[in-house]
């Protein structure tokens, strides 16, 4: 990625539109463009981002033998009508139209109940089940409230996935794997520390709720945390009839703004019933299917990682989520300079390690600024001062240490 080819560029002003500090950042950094308010464009840094944080999901639901497909975002009135949720008054965030021959259609704001009908063509017996799918898709809802960037979009980005059991001994077990593989996705995003399983509603889902709430001074949501026993509640679902379900006392618990980034829902066998989503079991019996669902938002996370990884020059990534590990920085338009940052460049991708490289013709002070806003984890700098030594400056984005290091000392740094 040769910054003078990459689609991009960064702003020195602060977007007068916007008072969210990711998304601030984020387009000041030339990683998303607004459109509107709650609708964002993702230009090729931002894309990487998002694929880096799909693919760290990716891989935590395949372990727990998730089974990755994509629906259609055009969703039909008469599937929704089967469980009620097609009424705005039961889900009021519908985007709505309808076709030439004047069927109406929803947008995919969620995707339970065409899940559940295409899972219909797939399972009849006990021999087809567990089946857990899940998928990346597009989201739309007409929120009221789209102030806070891409932590609450119109239009937004989800992993979002289903699982089909025989019981409910089966179903909990799924359940408590998809807790385990969450806990590992955030960990792995550099959430884990301030990210909590909190005991919530299940809003227009089901009842009761499981969310993972990050600590966010940006977030739109208040949970109160016992830290000793890293649980936590939302403020929606903190009655003492709850809190003795789990074994806590209000006074025990420290009040904290947070953002959700993901959540799970339990829906037994109820939306089952609801669409006539049966089995025929071992005893050759007619049985209905257990149901759960599980979303993470990926843009969302991506909007909270800016929020929480970020200072007063800009962004700073954590290394696993990144558009490249290393921002190269070749200063001054000369051949020695050009010769050593082009076989520095070209051995960096060898090794596995993904580089910005800038090598616009533009001042030393510009490209420090580009790079400590686009907080890329590591700047290495060329200069004729360094090609003079032999040795090239290696600094981390998190400190203002810097190393003079020789090539072959900085691949094996960055390898390692």
């Amino acid at each position: 990625m040769r910054l003078s080819q990459v689609f991009t560029k960064t702003r020195k002003d602060t977007p007068a539109d916007e008072t969210a500090k990711n998304a601030q950042l984020l387009i000041q950094a030339g990683y998303i463009h607004k459109e509107m308010a709650g609708a964002y464009d993702y230009l090729p840094l931002g894309i990487k981002v998002l694929e880096n944080i799909k693919q760290i999901v990716r891989e935590e639901m395949n372990i727990i033998s998730g089974q990755e497909l994509i629906m259609t975002g055009i969703q039909k009135r008469e599937i929704w009508e089967k469980t009620g949720r097609w009424d705005d008054k039961s889900v009021d965030v519908w985007f709505k139209s309808n076709l030439k021959d004047g069927t109406d259609v929803g947008f995919g704001w969620s995707h339970e109940e065409p899940i559940v009908e295409m899972m219909k063509q797939h399972i009849s017996s006990y021999k087809d089940l567990p089946a857990n799918v899940y998928q990346f898709q597009t989201k739309l809802r007409n929120e009221l409230r789209a102030k806070s960037g891409i932590m609450r979009g119109r239009e937004f980005v989800m992993k979002d996935m289903y699982s089909c059991s025989v019981d409910e001994a089966q179903h909990e077990l799924f359940y408590q794997a998809t807790i385990d593989a969450y806990k590992k996705v955030y960990e792995r995003l550099g959430l884990g520390a301030d990210t909590y399983v909190t005991f919530a509603s299940g809003g227009a889902f089901t009842e009761f709720s499981h969310e993972f709430q990050t600590v966010c001074e940006a977030g739109e949501d208040v949970i109160y945390l016992h830290k000793e026993k890293n649980i936590a509640v939302n403020e929606e679902v903190l009655d003492d009839t709850n809190l003795a379900k789990l074994g806590i006392k209000r006074e025990e618990l420290e009040k904290v703004k947070s953002a959700e980034v993901g959540n799970i829902f339990n829906f037994g066998t109820h939306k089952s019933e609801q669409m006539d989503f049966a089995f025929t079991n071992e005893a050759g019996e007619r049985q209905f299917v257990y149901l759960g669902s599980y979303g993470i938002g990926i843009t969302r996370v991506m909007g909270v990682i800016a929020e929480k990884f970020s200072d007063d020059k800009g962004l700073v990534w954590p290394e696993n989520v990144a558009p490249a590990k290393v921002y190269l920085a070749a200063l001054g338009n000369i051949p020695s300079v050009i010769s050593a940052a082009d076989d520095l460049y070209n051995n960096l991708i060898k090794a596995g390690v993904t580089v910005l490289y800038d090598d616009r013709d533009i001042r030393a002070g510009e490209k420090f600024g580009d790079a400590d806003l686009m907080g890329i984890p590591y700047r290495i700098v060329i200069s004729p001062k360094t090609v003079e030594a032999g040795k090239h400056e290696l600094k981390a984005r998190t400190n203002d240490e810097t190393k003079l290091l020789s090539s072959v000392e900085i691949l094996k740094t960055l390898a390692e």
